[in-house]
């Protein structure tokens, strides 16, 4: 009986193994996938261009997936070598706290399984973050201060418009240095607590969706169950009111579009839709109204296109660049940058290293290099300029 036994152990022990060791890359194998593809075609133009322009892109998830940002990885869309093959000087990492089983862009329930408490165990990220979303986020946060402290002539983290200045310069003087922004997707991450906003904004979160994929205590979701005309709560308003005192970009990605319309008429401030697509040149749920969109940019927020099929309706540069443009010509060249949505379990065409082809997409629809320049990253850089605290 006792060899019966221990081969029931042996069996559990490596059942574990397997777990803990092999299922996370696993499962980020199959949601962060990069489709196999011929090197994609970039003229010596296109490459001169491309390392001319000073580029920033507004949302990857790629701290969810317990990489080594400093080391070049096998799976995924992102890490610090691959941004610098890439000419990106500035990175937003969003950090995904919760995430509905069954998830969809029509309709999802806050009290769905939730499938990063699973990911996190397999991860074996600390216990405190198994079950509490704001200690998810600092877990993440921590993790990106890793690697800044690994890698310090890689990466500086963003918290302020003196950072910001610091990167441009370093880079100016040859530096093939990235500048870290973090953000948090999603206002659960809050926990219904609205001192865990002053938590993240210490930790160095610059930037918080209000609304992922579910509803929560700031109020609806564009894929929630609240229902057409649904905004904001009680809680969101006053969330929007401390992120608006201490100078956090709001993002509306993912907001319901009367929640978007409830935030723009409180306040003064710009706000950004940091991955998304247009929706008269892509009509599906995740893209906004071309109305709402115009509205946004009339205030001085700012669209990030996504780089995959569900907001594009063609993930290859060249459909990318399409959607770029619809942008521009929706709300103005002022107005576009790039929200690629990188590691966010999405399919794909290129990787961040390749960002080149998109370069060469936009020269071939006809777009002049200081429109890309804006596109590329020149917006965004402006736009972190007004926004962030000074130092």
């Amino acid at each position: 009986m006792w060899i019966i036994w221990r081969i029931i152990a042996a069996l559990v022990v490596v059942g574990a193994l397997a777990f803990f060791f092999f299922a996370p890359a696993y499962v980020e194998d199959l949601q962060n996938p990069v489709t196999p593809h011929e090197p994609w075609p970039v003229s010596p133009a296109g490459w001169a261009m491309h390392e001319r322009l000073v580029i920033g892109d507004w949302h990857a998830d790629s701290l969810l997936w317990d990489r080594d940002l400093t080391e070049r990885a096998p799976q995924g869309q992102v890490d610090l070598p691959r941004l610098i093959d890439g000419n990106v000087a500035v990175q937003v990492f969003t950090t995904v706290t919760k995430s509905p089983a069954g998830l969809n862009y029509e309709e999802n329930s806050a009290e769905a399984r939730d499938n990063i408490t699973a990911l996190y165990i397999g991860q074996l990220r600390p216990f405190r973050s198994w079950l509490n979303l704001t200690e998810r986020a600092l877990e993440q946060a921590r993790q990106l201060a890793i690697a800044e402290a690994k890698a310090p002539g890689m990466l500086k983290i963003v918290r302020s418009r003196a950072d910001l200045a610091e990167v441009l310069r370093r880079r100016e003087e040859g530096e093939m240095l990235v500048g870290g922004l973090l953000g948090a997707e999603g206002g659960h991450v809050l926990s219904g607590d609205i001192s865990n906003l002053g938590r993240l904004y210490d930790a160095g979160f610059r930037i918080m969706g209000l609304t992922h994929f579910f509803d929560n205590e700031l109020g609806a979701s564009l894929h929630g169950e609240a229902g057409a005309g649904k905004g904001l709560t009680s809680f969101g308003r006053l969330a929007v009111g401390q992120m608006v005192e201490k100078r956090m970009i709001i993002d509306l990605a993912h907001a319901s579009p009367e929640m978007a319309r409830e935030v723009l008429g409180m306040v003064d401030v710009p706000v950004i839709v940091s991955h998304t697509g247009i929706y008269s040149q892509c009509q599906t749920q995740r893209n906004f109204p071309d109305a709402l969109m115009q509205e946004i940019a009339e205030k001085g927020g700012m669209i990030g296109i996504g780089f995959w099929e569900e907001v594009t309706c063609d993930d290859t540069p060249a459909g990318i660049a399409a959607s770029i443009v619809a942008a521009v010509a929706l709300v103005g060249e002022d107005s576009v940058s790039l929200g690629s949505d990188f590691d966010g379990a999405v399919r794909t065409r290129f990787d961040v290293s390749e960002l080149s082809a998109l370069t060469q997409a936009l020269i071939d629809k006809g777009m002049a290099e200081p429109v890309i320049a804006k596109v590329m990253g020149g917006n965004m850089l402006r736009f972190l300029e007004q926004a962030l605290p000074a130092g």
